[in-house]
């Protein structure tokens, strides 16, 4: 008797050539109408799975592959980042974790551009002033921004994304400096004109502090009120990676008090909820995690994702395992 064809789990629902892929190998699952699955649903759902294609709101745990079962053999997160998963737990029951780094680079640096923009040339308060249809006149004076020639780009992990940020700030004219765990390459360090700093120099400095960072227990809250406070009254702070990098609170008063010039945030602490507080502030451009979100992203993300879940339930390497 034939085996059964491997049952595999789709958290979220993905685009359909991923969801192309994942069918030639087995029966694919996903909730319908799409909708977020809480911990008990998900759970119930992934039972039996040979295989789960997950998403960044899912939490995978011990419990989660208990909850799995013995079938389990990879769970693939359409992300690069992989905070919600604990890896070795799941590596440590011979299951194999994988996720979707270098196809989102250069979406997310747009989207973390684009926000710096709407933050130092006001544009989302520019559009609010129209949208209420609040009389305005044109003068030198008025809704006067902040240019970006000359000044400096701290970037805070100097990988994929934060090197293709440094490349768009270097066409307007900035200077790059970084922070990290780790110095980079000489040959990236002289392409970008960048130069290593300690996270504390860097922030003194940097008259614009972009966050590449993944979320460790090391930079949760890594911008807190000390980290604001050491900023320069006129910086302002770019965060495209996780939410939980940045103390929503200590920035939305380092905002009201003028411990800084401004915000652009993409992710916030506890999504999708925002701080109430940021929502009542101009000086801060805010977007519903959108770094990704392009047609041709989200696609190749699903798809890269459905490879790696073939390729594991076929016997052969996933393109891009996470080492745990």
């Amino acid at each position: 008797m034939a085996d059964a064809s491997p049952r595999i789990v789709v958290t979220r629902e993905i685009p359909q050539a991923a969801l192309d892929l994942l069918r030639e190998i087995g029966d694919v699952w996903w909730p319908q109408p799409d909708k977020a699955l809480s911990p008990g649903e998900l759970h119930q759902v992934i039972a039996g799975a040979d295989a789960v294609v997950s998403t960044l709101q899912d939490r995978v745990d011990a419990a989660f592959a208990d909850a799995a079962g013995p079938r389990l053999k990879v769970v693939s997160t359409v992300a690069v980042g992989y905070d919600n998963i604990d890896v070795p737990a799941l590596t440590s029951r011979g299951i194999v974790v994988t996720n979707t780094p270098g196809v989102l680079t250069d979406a997310t640096a747009d989207l973390a551009f684009g926000l710096l923009l709407a933050v130092t040339r006001r544009l989302g308060e520019g559009e609010r002033l129209l949208r209420s249809r609040t009389p305005w006149s044109f003068h030198l004076g008025f809704m006067l921004g902040s240019g970006l020639q000359g000044k400096t780009l701290g970037i805070v992990g100097l990988g994929q994304i934060g090197r293709a940020m440094a490349r768009r700030a270097l066409a307007f004219g900035m200077d790059i400096r970084y922070s990290g765990r780790r110095r980079a390459d000489e040959a990236i360090e002289r392409e970008l004109g960048a130069t290593y700093l300690s996270f504390e120099e860097l922030l003194s400095s940097s008259d614009v502090v972009s966050l590449h960072c993944p979320l460790t227990p090391l930079t949760h809250h890594l911008i807190d009120a000390d980290a604001l406070a050491r900023m320069k009254p006129s910086a302002y702070l770019i965060n495209t990676t996780r939410g939980p990098v940045v103390d929503e609170s200590a920035l939305a008063k380092a905002l009201a008090d003028g411990t800084i010039a401004g915000a652009g945030l993409d992710v916030f602490e506890n999504e999708p909820e925002v701080h109430p507080d940021l929502l009542e502030l101009d000086n801060v451009a805010l977007a519903p995690h959108l770094g990704s979100a392009t047609v041709e992203t989200r696609t190749a993300m699903a798809t890269l994702a459905a490879r790696n879940a073939v390729a594991v339930l076929t016997g052969t390497q996933p393109p891009t395992p996470v080492r745990g």
